[in-house]
């Protein structure tokens, strides 16, 4: 049997965050595999200098249309269908966008991972899309609308990343698909416990009290809500650290400044072991988004911190309510202040303990990853 071919696909390749440790993943399993995507920021991924990527037209277009996703929009379904990946046998697209569109012939083999139907098309467009956008783009939704449902049905195989995305998927492409976790590697997450836990490291900012401070660790867009939670620290006027960056950073920062909230810190281009550091270190980390699957949640969990998360989120699905988190009825500022006063009596196992992971087999999502994957490619190999 000869060696297969095999090509990655990806939406775009210019930031950091789960997703992308589901790539790296894919490319440790499958080295020798060149990756394609729409564009490619080297300085702003700098975690994809050791991979083989390949990009369509849309490199070439100015920055301000590749950044905003509404002026792309158009751009995405050609530039996939731009490729020729003719030469490959199995190609492994990882889509929350139009990678899955991808041209292939009867010959080839597509395994799709769906993170989820475009949010922008979807479940979420009032996130994205103010009403005037809507109003006036109204045929080319639907034209997109349906370029994507047209092209899920392309995919011979489909891994969803979450139950959550396993029902979106079900209600937006009527297509069954088999949930595949993301792969947590706990491995690597013990060396920088250990790492944090010598008496020589230093975080990189500066000194924060220990067990008083709340915690976000997120993209700073939309939909992930992190202005319902300074909303409520107004209130609260508790310590809260925020970390991460994204297009409503300035908007965030401004609502803190105009409202005087010394009680709140932004960071961000901090390492693994600040974050894990933090982790170790807060009360709880709050998680108001509907997320798709959630890898901060397991983060958390994994440095013993309890995890405040809206019930209707993929993070959902990594935790025991009442045990090593929190979930909540509503994305409101009551109903997230509610959770916050019930983890405070919950008695959580030790912090420092990722006995919940290893008991919930967290612990194995790599190999079973691999596992999967590897599978999926072999079984129809000629």
């Amino acid at each position: 049997m000869k060696k297969q071919k095999i090509a990655l696909v990806y939406d775009w390749v210019d930031k950091w965050g789960g997703v992308e440790r589901l790539l790296l993943e894919l490319h440790r399993i499958y080295p020798a595999a060149p990756l394609y995507t729409s564009f490619y920021n080297p300085k702003t991924a700098p975690w994809a200098r050791s991979i083989k990527i390949k990009t369509s037209f849309m490199q070439n277009l100015p920055d301000f249309v590749k950044k905003s996703r509404v002026l792309s929009l158009l751009f995405f379904p050609f530039a996939f269908l731009s490729f020729d990946l003719s030469r490959y046998d199995t190609i492994i697209s990882v889509s929350s966008a139009f990678a899955k569109g991808v041209k292939t012939t009867p010959n080839q083999k597509h395994i799709s991972i769906i993170l989820t139907p475009p949010r922008y098309l979807w479940s979420h467009q009032n996130d994205y899309l103010n009403n005037s956008i809507k109003y006036l783009f109204e045929q080319c939704l639907n034209i997109l609308k349906w370029c994507d449902f047209k092209i899920a049905q392309k995919p011979d195989v489909l891994f969803s990343i979450s139950d959550r995305v396993r029902h979106r998927v079900k209600k937006y492409y009527r297509r069954d698909s088999e949930v595949l976790y993301p792969p947590f590697d706990t491995a690597y997450w013990s060396q920088i416990k250990k790492q944090i836990s010598t008496k020589k490291f230093r975080p990189g900012f500066y000194f924060i009290p220990k067990n008083e401070y709340y915690l976000v660790v997120s993209r700073l867009e939309t939909y992930k809500k992190i202005d319902l939670v300074l909303q409520l620290f107004k209130q609260l006027k508790q310590p809260l650290i925020v970390v991460g960056s994204g297009t409503q950073e300035n908007k965030l920062k401004q609502f803190v400044k105009k409202n005087k909230m010394n009680n709140i810190l932004f960071l961000k281009n901090v390492t693994d072991a600040d974050v894990a550091y933090l982790y170790t270190y807060a009360r709880a980390l709050t998680m108001p988004q509907e997320e798709d699957f959630g890898y901060t949640s397991l983060e958390a969990q994994f440095f013993g911190c309890p995890v405040i998360s809206f019930k209707n989120s993929g993070a959902a699905e990594t935790i025991i309510n009442g045990k090593s988190g929190i979930l909540f009825d509503k994305q409101s500022i009551k109903s997230l202040s509610n959770a916050i006063e019930r983890s405070k009596s919950i008695p959580y196992n030790d912090r420092h303990e990722s006995d919940y992971l290893r008991g919930r087999s967290w612990h194995k999502t790599v190999a079973t990853f691999k596992k999967k994957i590897t599978e999926a490619v072999r079984k129809n190999h000629r």
